[in-house]
């Protein structure tokens, strides 16, 4: 996939870079595997806004996408690759020999007509999906298990992987894009290949009118408001505040870990990078 640039005939398209898509599939999504999806526009059930600056956007559907791969020694054919209004990467169409329709996350460099399977010890091969104990050290994974059996976690993202850098007993050590090293069960299962649409980083969407389409609405800077609204705000003319940011309720906006889950700290090996300042 290639970006496209427009030339600049309004402001918005002066400056809107765009993906291509037009070697994706045309049509609409099987209708069997599709349901209905209800935003909720940031409210809870109570409609309280508990999420502010979300409300609108285009109407969709949910692609019921499957994370399991549970469908062992049955080999599928892709028959199509669809953009997926409910993630950054793209999905696959396959078909199984016994005739059944699943959407899988699509990985870069596979096509339509490729066969893929799951199971243990499989091929290594772009698409099949096997239990970590079946996958080599250094091989790019993506739609990764925490637990066995509960579904990919991990690596969902356009043009994510992780890989596998070591083996620990029954567990097996990923490391993260982020610099992180985890052990997980090496009975969990995870998909060969690094995910489709790497370009999706350089989107830049031109307009606020595109934001709308994606379901935001106008964000107000903190320091913009009365001392009463945030705690940025007040002050004579354009000032910056005069303190350490903070969200709206004061909690600190860069860098405070909020991390607490000291249940699974033993599974972390390595801790993230640091971001340099």
């Amino acid at each position: 996939m290639s970006l496209k640039t427009f030339k600049p005939y309004t402001k918005s398209t002066r400056g809107t870079i765009l993906v291509d898509r037009s070697n994706l599939w045309k049509g609409k999504p099987l209708k069997s595997l599709v349901t209905t999806k209800y935003s909720s526009k940031g409210r809870n059930n109570n409609g309280h806004i508990t999420s502010r600056n979300r409300a609108g956007g285009h109407k969709q559907k949910y692609r019921q996408v499957d994370f399991y791969r549970k469908k062992f020694d049955i080999s599928a054919v892709v028959e199509r690759i669809e953009y997926d209004p409910n993630r950054s990467c793209y999905i696959m169409l396959v078909k199984f020999d016994d005739g059944s329709h699943a959407y899988y996350l699509a990985p870069q460099k596979i096509k339509i007509g490729d066969k893929i399977e799951s199971g243990s010890k499989k091929e290594i091969k772009v698409g099949n999906a096997m239990p970590l104990r079946d996958i080599p050290v250094g091989i790019n994974i993506h739609n990764v298990e925490i637990q066995p059996g509960a579904g990919g976690k991990i690596a969902r993202s356009a043009g994510t992987s992780v890989t596998i850098s070591g083996i620990d007993g029954n567990y097996s050590l990923i490391k993260m894009t982020s610099g992180e090293v985890r052990k997980i069960d090496s009975r969990s299962m995870a998909t060969i290949g690094v995910l489709s649409n790497p370009d999706q980083k350089n989107i830049k969407i031109g307009k606020a009118g595109r934001s709308r389409w994606l379901g935001r609405r106008p964000h107000t800077r903190g320091v913009v408001m009365n001392p009463v609204d945030h705690p940025h705000g007040g002050g004579e003319g354009k000032s910056a505040g005069g303190r350490h940011p903070v969200s709206r309720k004061g909690q600190s906006a860069k860098g405070l870990k909020t991390r607490d889950n000291k249940r699974t700290d033993k599974f972390i090996i390595r801790r993230r990078k640091k971001k340099k300042e």
